[in-house]
């Protein structure tokens, strides 16, 4: 396997999530290929260092993974690893993508020390969001409710909670999960469509590197896969980004497949839900049509609406 035989090094940000997902990984490696030494390359993104705003605002979900890919081009990194929603659809032609182990739980997670759930909080109540995708969907739900923005990793916004300036905050449950703070979930929104790869764990690497192709080809989760090939293809369709309020998810059982697409506007004021199901080893197809399906729906015109283009 070339060098990454007896060395592989790990690009990741510094959050404590990043951090963790990316010790599974390499607790995993270390597992199945005792002769391999594994290096964490730890990095602070420009998506970890700019806080005062949405990220809509300052670059989207590529502000996540950049430096990250620049350690791969210039040698100080095998692979990288990342939550799969924060990759941009369309990454460099000379990277790749392998998902890694099985899904987390996909769902948005309500999080708050006073109230069980969204509908159980009195009417202004402030509840804390990133997402312009949850807040167009929470909006629509719950007009009653005050939605403001939220930034800094996990543990930043449960202490912004903690020290009273939400009422109430939304997260991934993945990422609650995977810290150990599972008890501070009070309620799961499955009634929310999910970020396109919520939950997965994705591993960038350099596509010339047939070596570590093979390595990680080791460690898919074939519905894993599926579900990502489908929202992935969904999201390159309608061209998925922080800019757009769009959410994708697909359960797969066994050779089967049943997706769901949400697409909206930030304020609640127009959304369309779109479904399909087929087959896994149909999964990019499936995803596009649903896509094309979405837009056909009003999906286009949203888009318009975003872009200020007149409808």
């Amino acid at each position: 396997m070339g060098t990454a035989k007896t060395r592989l090094r790990i690009a990741t940000r510094e959050s404590r999530l990043a951090m963790r997902q990316t010790e599974m990984v390499s607790e995993a490696v270390r597992e199945a290929r005792p002769t391999i030494e594994v290096e964490i390359v730890g990095m602070t993104t420009r998506g970890d260092r700019v806080l005062d705003r949405p990220l809509a605002q300052v670059g989207g979900k590529g502000l996540f993974v950049k430096e990250l890919e620049i350690a791969l081009d210039e040698g100080r990194a095998d692979i990288a690893v990342h939550s799969l929603k924060d990759v941009p659809m369309r990454i460099p032609e000379h990277f790749a993508l392998a998902t890694f182990g099985p899904r987390e739980d996909p769902h948005d997670a309500f999080v708050s020390n006073r109230h069980g759930s969204l509908e159980a909080m009195p009417a202004g109540s402030r509840v804390g969001t990133s997402s312009m995708r949850r807040e167009s969907q929470l909006r629509a739900l719950h007009p009653r409710l005050e939605f403001i923005p939220l930034r800094g990793n996990v543990n930043t916004r449960l202490a912004k909670l903690d020290a009273g300036e939400y009422d109430a905050i939304i997260l991934a449950a993945a990422g609650l999960n995977r810290l150990g703070f599972d008890a501070r979930i009070r309620s799961r929104l499955v009634q929310t469509v999910p970020a396109i790869g919520q939950g997965i764990l994705a591993i960038e690497y350099r596509r010339d590197r047939g070596d570590l192709a093979a390595l990680l080809a080791a460690f898919e989760d074939t519905a894993t896969s599926c579900a990502a090939r489908a929202e992935r293809a969904l999201g390159l369709v309608v061209e998925g980004s922080c800019e757009v309020p769009l959410g994708a998810l697909a359960r797969v059982n066994g050779d089967a497949l049943a997706m769901e697409a949400f697409i909206g506007l930030p304020d609640g004021t127009r959304g369309v839900r779109e479904g399909a199901s087929g087959r896994c080893a149909d999964a990019e197809k499936l995803g596009g049509l649903l896509g094309e399906r979405l837009l056909a729906a009003g999906g286009r015109e949203i888009l318009k609406s975003l872009a200020g283009v007149k409808a």
